[in-house]
Formats: C-alpha cells, structure tokens, sequence
C-alpha cells in the first residue's frame, strides 16, 4: 500500500491514493460527491470508485473525511480522494473545483447529495431562519455546484449531474414539511436543467430515496413503533440500503443511461408516490 499523500489548498487537506482497477463502466472517469462520508454520499463513493472511478468525497469536518478515506482504501478503493467542504460557504467549493481541475483537468460526474433538515414540524410552522437553511443547502448548493461544475465538464465534453431527492418530494412527510418542499425543488431542477443542458452533452437526473437506514433517518429507523407504521406503507416491508441507491447512482453516471435525463428514479420499496 502506498503512502496517503497530503495536499492542501487554502487551510483544506486533500488525502488521495491511486491504483489500477479492473475496467468497469465508470474507468477512469472524475467524478464528485458531496456529503460523502456515510449514509447514503458514502455508499454511492464507494459504489462508483468500484466502477472505476477517482472519486472525490467531501464532509465538513476533516476528520470524518479522513475516517471515509480510511475505509475505502482498506477496501482496496485506492482511487478515493477526500477533502473538506462546507458545500454552502463559496470558498469551499472553489476550492473543491480547483483541486479537481489541477489534479484531473475536468469532471465527468457530480452527485450533489448534502442536506440538512434542522428542525421538525408542519411547513408553515417553520421558522423563516430554518427555512432558508434548509432551501440554502438543499437547493441553493445544489444548484451553485452544478452551475461550478460546468466549465470542468465542458471540457470533458460530457458529464453527468445527478441530484439526490427523496420521497418526501413527492409526498409530503408532515413533520417534515420544509424538507419536502426543498427536496420538490429538485425534481424542478432536475427537469430544468437536463433542458438547458442537452446541448452540451450533459445529462441530468435525480434519485429519490424512501425510507434509508442511515443516522440521518434514524429518528424512524430506531423507535420500532415508528418503525412499524413506517413499514405498513412500504409494499417491500423492509427499510432501504445505502447500497441500494449507490446501485442507481451508479447506473445513471454510466454510460448505460447516455439516453436518460431530466428523470427522477424512486428508490422506495413500492412507497406510494405522486407529484
């Protein structure tokens, strides 16, 4: 195993290591993903280095970036680099960018996964300032990040932007009302943006999670009698994996999906869903 080599750009830390790979769909191409270092960001890292990629992970604090990067390099995931990015501060993400482009010189995918929901309630009970935190990293970042990827995917000639949703986009969860208006927003963006952006080899779409076991959903994984009612709408009566929309993930970076854009897979064991 070859030494972690250490990088920094303005204060950030980027970790990387490189290995050969066996050819996979996604062999050798660059792709980011933020929010990345558990839960369902790290599973679809994960996923995607296995096909082939330099994947790019990204987390607020250095140290959970350090702790992902371990684990996929012991996993023999050698083509992972890490840095730390807070998605919603600018200099963070130029960062992100300018470390990608003078490594690799372009960008061949981008998983825009980061989002927060710091509060719970009904959606005219949220506060102005929970608000716009929400609608700022779930939509705004999202947003901002793609619109940042572009000159490194134009000279790719290509790319691949895919937005994590969830099923709350399409049927609203009560208490979480703010959250899934944010992640409606998504599914506008997702359709406006594969329009805009046909003409230039891009293709965009969005995954739109039911139900995963990450720490993120575990106020309704963890109290069974929460649980329960969980699954009583759930056809599959099993709550999802990580793993599970990595699959997806994957398959909507390659180039098995060339066809498809502007379309939102549900990855929700058969939860009812309607826009």
């Amino acid at each position: 195993m070859s030494a972690v080599k250490l990088l920094r750009c303005s204060g950030q830390a980027l970790t990387a290591r490189t290995m050969s790979s066996g050819i996979r769909r996604l062999q050798d191409k660059v792709a980011i993903v933020t929010a990345s270092t558990d839960g369902i960001g790290f599973a679809i890292a994960k996923r995607l280095a296995e096909e082939g990629a330099n994947v790019v992970i990204s987390s607020r604090k250095e140290k959970n970036v350090q702790n992902a990067l371990n684990e996929l390099h012991n996993a023999g995931l050698e083509k992972a680099f890490g840095i730390t990015c807070h998605v919603a501060k600018k200099e963070d993400r130029e960062c992100l960018f300018k470390l990608v482009e003078d490594k690799f010189g372009h960008l061949d995918i981008l998983v825009s996964n980061a989002a927060v929901n710091p509060a719970v309630g009904d959606v005219f009970d949220c506060p102005e300032d929970v608000w716009d935190k929400i609608f700022e990293v779930n939509v705004k970042c999202a947003f901002m990040l793609s619109k940042e990827a572009l000159p490194l995917m134009k000279k790719a000639g290509r790319g691949s932007i895919v937005y994590v949703s969830s099923i709350a986009g399409f049927q609203p969860i009560s208490l979480l009302g703010a959250y899934s208006v944010s992640k409606t927003a998504l599914l506008g963006l997702t359709k406006a943006g594969a329009v805009d952006l046909a003409k230039e080899n891009i293709r965009v779409n969005c995954v739109a999670p039911g139900v995963i076991q990450t720490k993120f959903a575990s106020a309704l994984t963890d109290t069974e009698d929460v649980k329960e009612t969980i699954l009583q709408n759930i056809p599959m009566r099993r709550i999802g994996k990580p793993n599970e929309i990595a699959g997806a993930v994957a398959f909507l970076c390659s180039d098995d999906a060339s066809y498809l854009t502007g379309e939102t897979i549900i990855i929700a064991g058969g939860t009812p869903s309607r826009l």
